[in-house]
């Protein structure tokens, strides 16, 4: 039977596992943390409180639902998950407190009545968006971009009469700023930067396609929180054969000539005729692959942003707040160039408040919330990390309590921090970069690791630092992708 190595289980990992299981191999992925799920893990605080630890946001949920198809299986027996009906609550220094509707029609009225803007105009907005998305999301992230046959695909032909309107030759905040004349609606437009990691004041126009997924399409809750997506997968996997081996790390992989036929751990050395992997690209050039040559160009560029993550169980319920909440900063340029120029934190940080219990009541005590609380920050280069915890953490408490008019300090009864040290030591995720390369230049897509490498043969790469990116459900489509280019069971036999 034809074997494939997954070096770690992270979102992308798990899913690559199930696909290649799928396609007839024997499956082992190996993990070098106590248990899976990469960044898209689990922990509870002492009181009562459970957390994801890392995303928290979830669109696209048809890609962990074809996953469960794709083996036969009803998605509903594994995992569900419900539309959110308010997407975000959006708070700004000036008072203004806009609720983003998952209803187009509310949304835009919300829109209409706090920030002076037309419906008319955010709806023929979100409409481009959603016709742009469509022409072009299959050619761009459904497929690899550094194959021929994707520039051959009929898919193309949609593609094309699109490409003068992606600003790929401005800014996202230009284009913004164009669409629209009232900077708070800009400013909730730019956010989605933050989505790989980005600087809206320097990544193209492109990634203002993101918001379609969520005010189009829709953002969800999982029953169990975000945990589950990766829980559920796990399950399916190990139903179909895939083990999965924990606490042993991937010392290298094993080259004959220009192909991969094996890792090698610790404990043992596993001949393989596929290997995929879910580690950060750089660590697995550096560390995995020491003797062979790196795509220099390819590793060397920019960094992704990082997060400063509070979690903090709170001792009693804001009915203001919902799932999703976004309190911004005065300045958010000033915010960005202190992220990406200056690699620190800015005095006003936007803060980002994320509260599963909202949902998920048995999340913390009851008349109690458990916040996950995050402020986007430079990769990590040496900083001091310890002063801006404690410098940042006074900067957010006294964001939201004004913002809630409540002071929030009194009410912590529980806190644990994860920074961008944490993230790489925990992760593997290179100098704690969340996403790998940023996208803040337009060729930053076609210059991101492909997920294969014309280098050595049988080698695969899945993952946020790979093709198409960062974030759920890239990662899923990471594996998609990969799992297509590797060979069917037969071929590999014959071979």
């Amino acid at each position: 039977m034809a074997k494939a190595v997954v070096i770690g289980s992270g979102i992308g990992g798990i899913a690559a596992a199930v696909r290649l299981a799928v396609k007839g191999y024997s499956v082992t992925v190996l993990e070098a943390n106590a248990t899976f799920g990469g960044k898209m893990t689990q922990f509870s605080l002492p009181g009562g409180y459970r957390f994801d630890a890392g995303p928290s946001l979830f669109t696209l949920p048809q890609l962990v639902d074809d996953l469960f198809s794709l083996a036969g299986r009803n998605p509903a027996d594994y995992f569900r998950y419900q539309r959110l009906p308010i997407v975000t609550q959006y708070f700004w220094p000036d008072g203004t407190h806009l609720t983003a509707h998952a209803d187009s029609e509310l949304f835009a009225q919300e829109v209409e009545t706090k920030l002076n803007v037309p419906k008319a105009q955010l709806h023929r907005h979100l409409q481009k968006v959603a016709r742009l998305y469509h022409a072009t999301a299959h050619t761009f992230l459904h497929k690899s971009l550094h194959k021929l046959d994707t520039f051959l695909s009929p898919d193309v032909l949609k593609t094309l009469p699109a490409l003068p309107e992606l600003g790929l030759t401005t800014t996202m905040h230009a284009a913004n700023a164009r669409a629209f004349s009232d900077p708070r609606l800009v400013q909730l437009l730019d956010r989605y930067a933050t989505y790989n990691g980005s600087d809206p004041y320097q990544a193209p126009g492109t990634l203002n396609l993101i918001p379609h997924l969520e005010f189009n399409i829709g953002a969800f809750y999982p029953e169990g929180g975000i945990y589950a997506i990766a829980e559920s997968l796990v399950r399916l996997a190990e139903e179909l054969g895939v083990e999965f081996r924990y606490k042993e790390p991937v010392e290298e992989i094993l080259l004959q000539g220009s192909r991969a036929t094996g890792v090698r751990t610790s404990q043992n050395t596993y001949q393989t005729d596929t290997v995929v992997s879910n580690m950060d690209v750089m660590p697995t050039y550096r560390r995995l692959l020491p003797r062979h040559p790196a795509p220099e160009r390819t590793l060397q560029q920019p960094r992704s942003s990082s997060a400063l993550i509070y979690y903090w169980g709170i001792s009693r319920s804001f009915p203001e707040l919902d799932l999703h909440n976004i309190f911004f900063s005065q300045d958010y340029k000033q915010e960005f160039e202190h992220i990406f120029q200056k690699k620190t934190v800015a005095d006003d940080p936007t803060v980002y408040v994320n509260v599963t219990s909202k949902y998920t009541p048995t999340d913390a005590p009851a008349g109690h919330e458990n916040w996950f609380v995050m402020v986007n920050v430079p990769h990590n280069q040496g900083q001091d990390w310890d002063a801006l915890i404690q410098k940042t953490r006074q900067s957010v408490l006294q964001k939201v309590s004004k913002a809630l008019g409540t002071p929030i300090e009194p009410l912590i009864t529980a806190e644990k921090v994860w920074d961008p040290r944490g993230i790489e030591a925990d992760t593997s995720s290179f100098a704690g970069a969340l996403y790998g390369s940023s996208s803040n230049n337009r060729m930053a897509a076609f210059l991101r690791h492909p997920n294969f490498t014309n280098k050595i043969k049988d080698l695969y790469f899945v993952g946020g630092s790979v093709h198409p990116g960062g974030g759920i459900p890239l990662c899923l489509l990471s594996a998609k992708i990969a799992a297509d280019l590797v060979p069917d069971v037969s071929s590999t036999i014959a071979g």
